[in-house]
């Protein structure tokens, strides 16, 4: 058993409230225990201008935390003067995570934005934002159809993320941050409905890991995802053909 109750194969409590901006196409607030984000998902009608021309759309995403959001106030990179390493690597891993459900061709010339701000975290920031970060873009695009703007879906499959680590010899499922500030091994999971993997991110922090406790972990995050996708459609429906 887990210091916070968890069996070692159980998801945190996930919730998700839908629509929860007034201003943005698609608005999620995202729980994964602890850690709370807010993803929305914005449209412009604009394209870089490496795809002006081409008739394709774009989807994109920032990732943020705000200064309350961990135990010792994070101080905002605007102030800073740029964005860190880490930042980059999550906002482009959010990006490539949705472009690879999504069908670029069926939107038009125009960009989502999907913006995803940790408001409070205790593990997993990156892994809620692209779960919750799906949904927002659902929205976006179930608004722009309601709209008349386009005619069918262009997200084609749902897309969550987990974490899997190993602590203390125990391989855990969905780290919060004690779990993973201590874990020997961590491994971040983007996976589709049916199981299909976008990325796999894994880091042995003291010694190398076994083939053989990779597979296992890659079983672990398979039920991890089949439970967030689960919980995705409780909110979106089975939206997606």
């Amino acid at each position: 058993m887990r210091a916070n109750g968890r069996q070692w194969n159980e998801m945190r409590e996930v919730k998700f409230a839908g629509n929860f901006l007034k201003y943005p196409a698609g608005s999620i607030l995202i729980e994964m225990g602890n850690t709370k984000v807010i993803c929305t998902a914005s449209i412009d009608e604009m394209v870089p201008p490496f795809l002006k021309n081409t008739g394709r759309g774009w989807i994109t995403a920032e990732y943020s935390m705000i200064p309350g959001s961990t135990h010792v106030r994070t101080s905002r990179e605007a102030v800073r003067g740029r964005q860190g390493g880490r930042t980059l690597e999550i906002q482009r891993l959010i990006g490539r995570s949705l472009r690879a459900v999504t069908d670029l061709n069926s939107f038009g010339e125009r960009t989502i934005i999907v913006d995803c701000d940790v408001i409070q975290a205790d593990g997993g920031t990156r892994t809620a934002s692209i779960t919750g970060g799906c949904l927002a873009l659902l929205q976006a695009f179930g608004r722009l159809k309601e709209q008349g703007v386009i005619h069918c879906m262009p997200v084609k499959n749902f897309v969550s993320a987990v974490s899997v680590g190993l602590v203390e010899g125990q391989i855990l499922l969905d780290l919060d941050y004690a779990e993973d500030s201590s874990a020997e091994v961590d491994m971040n999971f983007v996976i589709t409905r049916g199981g299909l993997f976008v990325e796999i991110q894994g880091t042995a922090e003291a010694t190398p890991f076994s083939r053989d406790l990779h597979d296992r972990m890659i079983d672990l995050a398979l039920l991890g995802s089949t439970y967030l996708t689960g919980k995705q459609i409780e909110l979106a429906g089975d939206v997606i053909s």
